[in-house]
């Protein structure tokens, strides 16, 4: 998945109604299930390629995970001119191609076909490979384009390469998600978007189209700061959690009777909520968030606090816990899953 954390519980898909620029009409909604699992979306638009290219901005799109899948068939259901590239698997590229997607082999063609460019990638690693060299973004880009980082970097990473952005004649903004591929499908995600004050203008009737709000929050790296804050705050939250359910089984406490009792006063929260279900309901896909990319978020989190000559004394303890846990296996796991990993570790002692 992309590493985008997510703030409130999906929400039942209602009807919807989609605009173009002669009329309004109704379309069939693309299936999903509770965990974000692959759905089938609906079909081809019907306009023209002509009538969609002078309405909307041409998009190019890398890194249709989970997340950056689920927003393209948002940007398809709203009619948007759509190129994308592979990465390591072909399910949604393969699903985007079908409804009308022109697939290219480079970054490098991406960002030729396009106004706009979106990245939605795991890793602050992966985007600079995609954004350099002969065959990235940069080397592509069209004069005055915009690019758009929606996943979780490094703020560091995401200044440097705004300047080289901007010395190939664009801007480059960063925009981390918050909430569930599944209400990416919606258009009802979240967005915190750091940059020139002017380009998130010009991009910002795309911005509601995919998401319900979109917050301008600073200069560029301000979105990627807050995000690395709130991952870290959720992920701190969700293993003290896990660790909690976990300890009432070791002192015989039902899980049940602790959760009445914390969620009846301040301390209940949609975090509590979510590790409940995984820990007393049996459903993990509340939250899904991988735990290898909590991990990293974690990580990027104290990296960035070294960076700016701080001591973090919180996070240690969730970047710890959630290192373990991919050590033992649970790197592919949904968070919630790790009240199973302190069960075992309790079971040890």
């Amino acid at each position: 998945m992309s590493g985008c954390y997510v703030g409130r519980r999906p929400t039942a898909r209602a009807s919807r109604r989609f605009r173009s620029a002669s009329r309004c009409r109704s379309r069939p909604r693309p299936a999903r299930s509770t965990n974000c699992s692959p759905g089938s979306g609906p079909g081809p638009s019907k306009k023209s390629e002509k009538e969609t290219s002078m309405s909307k901005p041409a998009i190019g799109f890398i890194g249709l995970g989970l997340m950056g899948g689920a927003m393209c068939q948002r940007l398809l259901d709203m009619d948007y001119p759509l190129t994308v590239i592979a990465n390591r698997t072909r399910t949604w590229v393969d699903k985007a191609v079908e409804r009308g997607a022109k697939e290219v082999k480079t970054a490098k063609e991406v960002a030729a076909a396009s106004d706009i460019v979106m990245l939605c990638m795991d890793t602050s690693a992966n985007v600079e490979s995609r954004m350099r060299g002969a065959e990235g973004v940069i080397a592509g880009l069209k004069p005055g384009a915009v690019v758009i980082d929606f996943g979780t970097s490094l703020p560091d990473s995401t200044t440097a390469l705004g300047e080289e952005v901007a010395a190939a004649g664009g801007v480059y903004l960063d925009s981390p998600i918050s909430r569930t591929p599944a209400q990416a499908f919606e258009g009802k995600i979240n967005l915190m978007i750091g940059g020139d004050q002017a380009a998130f203008g010009k991009v910002q009737p795309v911005l509601k189209d995919i998401s319900e709000n979109a917050f301008h929050v600073g200069p560029l790296g301000s979105g990627h700061k807050i995000k690395l804050i709130n991952n870290f705050f959720a992920m701190t939250t969700a293993m003290a959690m896990s660790e909690a359910f976990a300890m009432a089984d070791k002192v015989g406490v039902p899980r049940e009777n602790l959760y009445q009792i914390m969620s009846a006063g301040p301390l209940r929260s949609g975090m509590m909520d979510w590790i409940k279900a995984a820990a007393v309901d049996g459903d993990p896909n509340q939250l899904s968030f991988a735990v290898k990319n909590a991990k990293k978020d974690v990580g990027y989190y104290g990296a960035m606090a070294d960076a700016a000559g701080a001591v973090s004394l919180m996070s240690g303890a969730a970047r710890q816990t959630l290192s373990l846990g991919v050590a033992e296996g649970y790197g592919e796991k949904m968070v919630p899953e790790m009240v199973g990993f302190f069960e075992k570790l309790f079971a040890t002692k």
